[in-house]
């Protein structure tokens, strides 16, 4: 072998340990979201998923902590999956719908309408909950530049390890475990608790000085209208059963939005009565979000409403899709059983949450 040749082999040899040990140390480095704060891996288990969807839900905890497919699909046969994630933002409904239609089309949208409140980011941690976890396309290419905030830059979406480099001294045994493959941990994105705090009354929100919604966030909500009519999906715009964090004002404005657009808007609010919500048992931290009971409660009342409106498959009828359900069944029945015993024990969760002890 010539000299030449030699050094040439040499250093390509070096040029690939450098890139696979920078891979490495960047799948290291990145937060796993496998315990605790488990919204950050909410995202990307969508693209493990199996089975077709006829119906997508997308928002913020509004939608991934009120809603349970599962219980959905149990109930009335409907394959529906939440395309959540922390504070997500409308642009970022958007485009994660975009995304999804990479993958399939949907008879229906649900759209939850409560961060339409929000015109800009205001967070870079729930940012990189949401976009860390998307598939490279051109589509998180515009969802990124769409969020981005001041001081961040483009290239730590490319390389993550420019964000993470200096997380050596919080790495955790789930780090090292979860280099290679990370655990689902949510239920068709949906975020399970089972724990029972009340509703007591909710602090006193301050007078709105403006009612009218940012453009920026009024011009993506239109833009999940055109999206859904091009395609010929039906959208529907909801609000959880819950009155914390939402206007009378606000509420007045997309109706008005859902009737020039020809879109149903539904404030579950209006129906809590029909569901036999109850925030005394139905809440896990005092009215703000359901916890697993009132979320089956609403998920019930909604799926009967979809079935009873609309011309959907019963999946419990397709047996290919059955088998899978009856592993995601499995798996619910487990956690949900888990953490009441956990409840049972410990009079907490201690496991679960954003408490949860690694």
């Amino acid at each position: 072998m010539n000299k030449t040749l030699k050094t040439v082999l040499t250093a390509g040899v070096l040029t690939v340990i450098s890139i696979g040990a920078l891979w490495f140390a960047q799948r290291l480095l990145m937060p796993k979201y496998q315990r605790g704060v488990i919204e950050g891996s909410f995202t990307e288990e969508y693209y493990k998923e199996k089975v077709p969807h006829e119906v997508l839900i997308f928002g913020d905890c509004d939608a991934y902590e009120n809603f349970s497919p599962i219980k959905m699909y149990e109930d009335c046969g409907i394959s529906a999956y939440i395309r959540g994630s922390g504070e997500q933002y409308i642009w970022q409904s958007y485009y994660l719908l975009e995304d999804a239609l990479r993958i399939e089309t949907p008879e229906i949208v649900v759209v939850s309408v409560h961060s339409v409140q929000f015109n800009e980011p205001r967070f870079e941690s729930y940012n990189r909950m949401t976009l860390d976890g998307m598939q490279w396309s051109p589509v998180k290419v515009d969802a990124i530049n769409a969020s981005m905030m001041e001081g961040e830059t483009f290239l730590s979406y490319v390389f993550p390890i420019l964000r993470y480099h200096e997380r050596w001294s919080e790495l955790t045994p789930t780090d090292w475990q979860c280099i290679f493959s990370k655990e689902i941990t949510s239920h068709n994105g949906y975020y399970m608790r089972c724990d029972v705090k009340p509703y007591v009354g909710y602090p006193i929100q301050q007078p709105l000085l403006d009612t009218e919604f940012g453009d920026n966030a009024m011009y993506y909500l239109q833009k999940i209208v055109d999206l859904c009519e091009s395609k010929g999906i039906t959208l529907i715009l909801v609000r959880a059963p819950l009155e914390y964090g939402w206007y009378p004002e606000w509420d007045e404005n997309i109706q008005e939005f859902a009737d020039a657009n020809g879109v149903t808007y539904l404030n579950f609010n209006d129906y809590k009565d029909e569901m036999d919500l109850d925030l005394n048992t139905d809440t896990y931290d005092a009215g703000i979000h359901l916890n697993i009971f009132g979320a089956e409660k609403l998920s019930s009342f909604f799926g009967e409403y979809l079935v009873s409106n609309y011309d959907l498959t019963d999946y419990r009828e397709v047996s290919e899709v059955a088998e899978v359900y009856a592993e995601k069944i499995e798996f619910y029945d487990f956690m949900k059983e888990d953490q009441l015993s956990e409840i049972e024990q410990y009079g907490e969760l201690v496991n679960y949450g954003a408490n949860a002890i690694e």
